[in-house]
């Protein structure tokens, strides 16, 4: 039959076709011209391929001073592609094994950055469900990530924009409690709501919502009856509504494009 006198070309395509793997074209490239071309592809914004070929240059050249900077191009680039938890992963294997490294700063920065993205969805759907649904730990994380940033790096670039991010998730995470705090007024369980707000107040004394705090103190020891209690948080409340400010907002998100310089 005519056709089969096609298997051995067809043969032959196959063996040529398994030959040329995409690692191949990348086989005797070196660290540098590696670098290049994974770098082209996450300028270009094609963070796939951007991950896939650092990882090979960090696998050939795991020694060399281009396979930390690849370390710190794949946790970006997975930043990049929404991959937090891989971005993450990747800044602290960074951090573990490069802690005298001039960009380590950058590593906790872009942890800070992956949580602080995760943790937006909480914020957008800041009235759409129970609070006591809700998670905060991603928010939670990137304080604390932020926390270190600036701790540890006063004097680091990324210093001023992590401090106004911890405003604002200090702000947040207080409103967070707020809400959650008024979920149980409204259910009638007083105790747990005045217990959401004297967290508050311990715990988030600067923000906005320790006003509303007082409020929900005042409210709840009322409904229990409490009036001693309920006047002295009014007290307050009364002194303190002169000096009440407004919550600061979120800078806009830095891509951290020019870490590498």
């Amino acid at each position: 039959m005519r056709w089969l006198r096609l298997i051995p070309l067809l043969l032959t395509l196959f063996t040529y076709g398994c030959a040329t793997s995409p690692d191949d074209k990348f086989a005797k490239l070196s660290a540098q011209e590696l670098y290049s071309q994974a770098k082209e592809s996450l300028n270009a914004g094609d963070y796939e391929t951007a991950i896939s070929t650092f990882e090979q240059l960090e696998a050939r050249y795991p020694f060399g001073k281009y396979a930390q900077q690849a370390q710190l191009e794949i946790a970006y680039a997975y930043y990049k592609f929404d991959e937090p938890d891989s971005s993450i992963a990747t800044a602290d294997r960074f951090i573990r094994n490069n802690p005298g490294n001039p960009h380590i700063d950058y590593a906790y920065y872009l942890k800070g950055l992956a949580n602080y993205t995760r943790g937006a969805s909480l914020v957008d759907r800041i009235g759409s469900r129970d609070p006591s649904d809700r998670d905060t730990r991603a928010l939670r994380d990137a304080f604390n990530d932020f926390t270190q940033l600036v701790k540890k790096f006063p004097d680091s670039r990324y210093a001023e924009d992590a401090t106004q991010r911890l405003i604002y998730l200090h702000n947040m995470l207080a409103k967070y409690e707020i809400n959650v705090a008024k979920y149980y007024m409204k259910r009638g369980a007083w105790v747990a709501a005045a217990n959401r707000a004297k967290y508050v107040i311990e715990n988030y004394q600067r923000t906005p919502s320790a006003q509303e705090a007082l409020e929900v103190l005042v409210r709840a020891y009322t409904k229990m009856g409490l009036n001693g209690l309920a006047g002295d948080a009014k007290r307050v409340l009364e002194l303190n509504k002169s000096g009440a400010g407004g919550a600061a907002a979120p800078p806009a998100a830095g891509d951290g494009s020019d870490q590498g310089e």
